[in-house]
């Protein structure tokens, strides 16, 4: 690993696209796994992802923030039961605290379902996004990204599988298909209006794996060890790193790796991209019966804080999140869940 990038390894996955029986593929599952077991967290190069991609997702999201106030607004979140579009600056918390950031989410395009008495809550999570009118490219290059990361995402599973002693296609049932979500993130520097430097407080993510690409203002911050590490960007890698679920499913041999976003110094806003590949609502996701020299070194993979609870359905742990973190969302559309 360049000194350049600490401390995070750098774990190339072009082999095992490959062939997972392969050398390549095999010596990068037995390598995931290390990592995974000791940090959770790595830079993903040899992805596959289309070329030129990573800057067109870049160029469209520089746009949209560009637009004036009003317009980024006509889309805004608290329109959406949903939680998909625009999030104002500080309309997002973690930890309770408001973060500096504000951002579009967009997810599975979906017709928004008719829901009745006995449907399950997190159903309502389900349906269409917004998109800003004024950037058609906006649409276009997202819907793009979605599906490039998807499929990123769908190999990694597959070697996670792999690297816990199951069979390759053990979460292919769970991810069929994922429920995914991107978070297009501007990070402005901290003023004397919003004097906060949380760019994104510290926090776990609650799924399997999240896929970060990032500009090359820093920020990012994963804890490593004990310490607060900066994680810069690296080009052509994503930086990735497993959620709660895994946790879960891996009883713990697997870390859920802290996290959070400092922010950016004055004059030098930062923007990212995070997506989330994650099992579909519907999934009882249980722990995965591990191979002896695996299970001696597994501490179970239960939340130790009493306030978040891994919840071993998805839908039900994501819904958790979003009406915690957006409680203006909450209260206009889900007031009897709150």
């Amino acid at each position: 690993m360049s000194d350049n990038y600490p401390p995070l390894p750098v774990l190339d996955i072009s082999g095992f696209r490959a062939d997972p029986a392969g050398s390549d593929g095999t010596a990068f599952v037995a390598r995931l796994r290390e990592v995974f077991h000791e940090i959770g967290a790595a830079y993903l190069t040899g992805h596959g992802l289309p070329d030129g991609l990573d800057r067109r997702i870049f160029e469209v999201a520089e746009a949209f923030f560009a637009l004036p106030e009003e317009q980024r607004l006509e889309i805004e979140n608290v329109n959406s039961p949903q939680f998909r579009g625009y999030t104002r600056l500080g309309g997002e918390r973690t930890n309770g605290r408001q973060d500096l950031r504000e951002q579009i989410d967009v997810s599975r395009e979906l017709e928004a379902p008719a829901i009745g008495p006995d449907d399950p809550d997190w159903l309502r999570l389900r349906g269409p996004n917004l998109w800003p009118a004024q950037l058609p490219e906006f649409r276009t290059v997202v819907t793009e990204w979605l599906a490039a990361l998807e499929a990123v995402g769908r190999d990694l599973i597959h070697a996670v599988a792999l690297a816990l002693g199951q069979p390759l296609d053990h979460f292919d049932a769970a991810v069929s298909p994922p429920e995914i979500l991107t978070k297009i993130i501007r990070y402005p520097p901290p003023s004397e209006d919003f004097p906060t430097d949380q760019g994104v407080g510290v926090h776990t993510d609650g799924g399997f794996l999240t896929f970060v690409h990032q500009d090359a203002v820093g920020g990012l911050e994963a804890e490593v060890h004990g310490a607060w590490v900066a994680v810069p960007a690296r080009p052509g890698a994503f930086v990735v790193n497993i959620g709660e679920l895994l946790q879960l499913v891996s009883r713990g041999y697997f870390r859920a790796t802290p996290h959070r976003v400092v922010s950016p110094p004055a004059g030098v806003p930062r923007v990212s991209v995070a997506y989330f590949f994650n099992p579909k609502f519907e999934a009882q996701v249980e722990p995965v019966d591990l191979p002896p020299e695996l299970a001696a070194a597994a501490p179970g993979g239960e939340s130790i804080d009493p306030n978040n609870p891994i919840l071993s359905n998805y839908g039900a742990n994501s819904l958790k999140v979003r009406l915690r973190a957006h409680p203006d969302v909450a209260a206009r559309h889900h007031a009897d869940l709150v």
